[in-house]
């Protein structure tokens, strides 16, 4: 008999919970024979340490072939988090480990895996007195196949119980205000320059832990995903929020005490098409459900390069007098945010608006995506194309959703007390 996948468990239980027979189908699993299942199960339903993501549920002592130098796992590792006992078994230095799930992606043996957050919510779906709003990140658009529209997408999502879809570029449009308000504040002379704070968890790791010595230039804003929680629950204060991307880090900082209060559960693109399956749902075949007005700065944030030129874009707009415009530089992948992160470090100043993201492409690289980077690349590009303003300052749709925020004028976003929902602090004064 076939063994199951962690995913072949997952998507079974998906399906026993919308069913209202979960119980009856954790039972049936364990049948399986399998010594492996009961583990599985107790992470694909949500178990663990609530405040972890990544855990290890065998050793790969016997069964990894890279036992006797540095595996997949350890080289994938951004905080060295990865070690190995006398026997070859994989540790996690659970210390240092930021639950980034680069490991859970490159191990070939299933004996790392990422907690789903799923299966609990199902039953607040299904009886539908709790709305749940679902807020799916820009990288989403030809995920699910090029002719799966934004409509389409909600349609589906509103079919498993959501109350509705927000696209994260939404506020990642009015982040890209903040961000461009920030660096007007903050570079006045060559020599002087920021780090972005959004959008990557990862980055944002590497600079709070590694290169600390650079916190002080990071933007105090929060992610686009912070800021869409927080958003929602301001306009809907009984909502629940869920959010949707291509990255399993994004569970991680979800978790983190100070923004915690935003997203109350995370899954990724692998997930949400393991949950369409298993209820049965293809988005393509869905009716339109159209309602987005975000901008092409919020949509291109899912690839490399996107916020940089998002917030130049818009930083013509709003201060087109400022002498010192937005002088960019990005990396993708570990390695390249490392060097660039070192080059800084060293005084090797190259540029004033440094963006980095943890995984090549950007989020379109995500370990969860269902496309490949290169595809998903132009597919953000062209949808960004399509908007109908190319920065939120020409968007009257963000303009009046800032409002109903609080937010008269945009420089209200620089404003402590009114934005906090949209900023934190990455280092003690």
């Amino acid at each position: 008999m076939t063994k199951l996948t962690y995913d072949d468990i997952f998507k079974d239980l998906v399906k026993s919970a919308y069913d209202g027979k979960l119980a009856e189908g954790i039972q049936q699993l364990k049948q399986q024979g399998d010594d492996r299942i009961e583990e599985y199960i107790h992470y694909a339903i949500g178990g663990g340490d609530p405040g972890r993501v990544v855990f290890k549920v065998k050793n790969c002592g016997n069964n990894c072939g890279c036992t006797d130098a540095n595996g997949d796992c350890q080289v994938s590792c951004l905080m060295e988090a990865i070690e190995r006992d006398e026997s070859g078994n994989v540790v996690i230095n659970g210390s240092i480990c930021t639950d980034c799930g680069e490991c859970v992606n490159n191990c070939q043996h299933d004996c790392l895996v990422d907690k789903k957050e799923f299966i609990p919510l199902v039953e607040v779906l299904r009886n539908r007195k709790v709305p749940v709003y679902a807020i799916i990140a820009p990288a989403f658009i030809g995920q699910f196949g090029e002719e799966v529209t934004p409509g389409k997408m909600r349609a589906a999502l509103k079919r498993l119980g959501f109350y509705g879809m927000v696209e994260v570029a939404l506020f990642a449009d009015i982040l890209t205000f903040k961000e461009a308000l920030e660096f007007d504040a903050h570079v006045h002379r060559e020599g002087d320059f920021v780090l972005t704070s959004m959008c990557c968890p990862m980055w944002v790791s590497m600079v709070k832990k590694v290169y600390s010595k650079l916190a002080t230039h990071i933007t105090p804003s929060v992610s686009p995903m912070v800021a869409c929680g927080r958003g929602v629950k301001k306009l809907h204060q009984d909502a629940k929020v869920v959010f949707i991307g291509p990255c399993i880090a994004k569970k991680a900082e979800a978790k983190e005490p100070d923004v915690r209060d935003a997203v109350d559960v995370v899954i990724t693109f692998k997930e949400l098409q393991q949950i369409f399956e298993a209820m049965g749902i293809n988005p393509k075949d869905m009716p339109e459900d159209e309602k987005e007005h975000s901008s092409t700065a919020g949509r291109i944030y899912a690839r490399t390069g996107g916020v940089s030129k998002a917030v130049a874009d818009t930083l013509k707009r709003i201060r087109p007098d400022k002498q010192i415009q937005i002088k960019a530089i990005q990396a993708h992948g570990v390695k390249g945010c490392r060097q660039m992160l070192q080059d800084a470090l060293d005084g090797k100043i190259t540029a004033n608006f440094y963006e980095g993201m943890g995984c090549l492409g950007g989020c379109i690289g995500g370990p969860h995506v269902l496309i490949d980077p290169g595809q998903g690349t132009e597919l953000v590009n062209s949808y960004g194309e399509e908007a109908s303003s190319l920065t939120p300052a020409d968007n009257k749709y963000v303009l009046t959703l800032l409002k109903s925020l609080g937010f008269d004028e945009i420089e209200d976003l620089f404003d402590e007390e009114k934005a906090k929902i949209f900023s934190r602090r990455f280092y003690d004064k």
